[in-house]
């Protein structure tokens, strides 16, 4: 992936492991644990290419369900709390 800076694309830019369709990246770990600097890694690949989602598998877990990570660029809670501040209609 290129990283452009001011309309600047640089050809040394970063390597995603996986880019689902321009809309997921996979980074594939196979470490001890997911710590703070995968996250930083992640969100930096979301952020250059302006993508929402991203996931880390870690596959050095006994069960893989438990070495998956999301993680979320640009995370919009407004919709979710509008929802909740909305009044109920209540039959009479």
């Amino acid at each position: 992936m290129p990283l452009v800076y001011s309309k600047v694309r640089l050809d040394c830019g970063y390597r995603v492991d996986i880019m689902v369709e321009r809309r997921l990246i996979l980074e594939i770990k196979a470490v001890e644990a997911i710590n703070d600097v995968h996250l930083a890694q992640v969100l930096t690949y979301l952020k250059l290419a302006d993508l929402r989602l991203g996931l880390i598998m870690n596959f050095h877990v006994l069960h893989l369900r438990s070495g998956i990570r999301r993680v979320v660029n640009k995370y919009d809670d407004s919709a979710s709390s509008a929802k909740s501040s909305a009044p109920s209609a209540v039959n009479a």
